[in-house]
């Protein structure tokens, strides 16, 4: 039995009922996968769930504001996931008359699908043999063919996925590709593998020559840049806020926040009140203090920010203040939706 064929077979007898597994509409599978980047099944789970029983169509997605899409989205993280969703959502429906490509290079074409993404709803959807290759497929490619290039050099991405199209089933490419992902996902996983116990450890190379732990290869990434963000949270005698929207490109695009002074190292009251926008300083003496003395590090891929809430205690109104009790209508990162729960037992 060769390598398809036991990847197939153990996917009969293991795989996962999840609810994408039991259709082929183009629009859950994109949302499935889209969904699925960088985050964890059982995290996504309950998105994907949500985003169906508000948008159960494309139509219905691309006639939403992209407010509520990213209200919906908070929590996942990766926001241009979300925003390239919903811009593809109307190219599909008002320019694609709501039918999604059939074709690999139809789909790749798409705002916000690559490759993977691509491949999976082509071999899923329309029966196209074109392997797609993500962590889990890196993973069990690279052990059982002990394949040591690096999986995120150029040659690497070139060569796996050469090498998933010759190890795939061109007569099952949709149930293939979800097999070997669910295989990497459960049963060839990252650390500690049961290679004792995996149905393929007879003709696996890595398991063969002791190098299950060492891989797949990758090269370091790039040095984690620290950022420090002092949010000033104004509050008026109205019990009113402020809002601003990023526009800039980067972290949390198009999300909300209160008004922000980055700076290069932690900066104390003194140095931040130098600091307040032209917009508040002008109201009245403003009280300044934190809200936590220590910063909360906030962990993304390639940046890490050390963040603390300042209240800015106003005397008077704000022009285009939002009340409190209005602020979890916003789209707002994790970070932000966490200090907002703790502003609204201290002043609700």
């Amino acid at each position: 039995m060769g390598f398809s064929d036991q990847i197939l077979r153990w996917y009969g007898e293991n795989k996962r009922p999840l609810p994408w597994r039991d259709t082929k509409d183009p629009y859950k599978i994109w949302l499935s996968e889209i969904m699925l980047q960088q985050t964890r099944v059982a995290q996504g789970l309950p998105y994907y769930q949500k985003f169906l029983g508000e948008f159960p169509t494309v139509k219905h997605l691309s006639g939403a504001s992209e407010k509520k899409v990213l209200k919906l989205w908070q929590g996942l993280g990766y926001y241009s996931r979300a925003r390239n969703l919903h811009h593809t959502a109307r190219k599909v429906d008002r320019e694609l008359g709501g039918q999604f490509p059939e074709t690999y290079d139809g789909l790749l074409a798409l705002k916000g699908v690559g490759d993977y993404t691509a491949s999976a709803i082509a071999s899923i959807c329309f029966g196209v043999p074109e392997p797609v290759v993500d962590g889990n497929v890196y993973r069990v490619l690279s052990r059982y063919f002990a394949v040591d290039t690096p999986v995120n050099s150029t040659a690497g991405i070139r060569y796996f996925k050469t090498l998933a199209r010759e190890a795939m089933d061109p007569e099952q490419p949709g149930e293939y590709n979800q097999a070997i992902m669910e295989f990497g996902a459960m049963q060839c996983v990252p650390a500690n593998p049961d290679c004792a116990g995996c149905p393929l450890n007879k003709s696996c190379l890595a398991h063969a020559q002791g190098l299950a732990g060492q891989l797949p290869v990758k090269i370091k990434k790039t040095k984690v840049r620290k950022r420090y963000f002092n949010y000033l949270v104004p509050i008026d005698r109205d019990q009113k806020t402020l809002l601003r929207q990023r526009k800039e490109r980067g972290i949390w695009q198009h999300l909300y926040e209160f008004p922000l002074v980055e700076s290069e190292y932690r900066i104390n009251e003194d140095t931040l009140k130098g600091q307040i926008p032209g917009q508040l300083t002008g109201i009245g003496d403003p009280g300044l203090y934190p809200v936590n003395e220590e910063e909360i590090v906030h962990k993304l891929s390639h940046q890490h920010l050390y963040t603390r809430f300042w209240i800015l205690e106003l005397q008077d109104r704000l022009d285009d203040g939002i009340a409190l009790e209005e602020l979890e209508a916003y789209p707002v990162p994790v970070l932000i939706a966490e200090f907002i729960k703790t502003l609204k037992n201290s002043y609700f």
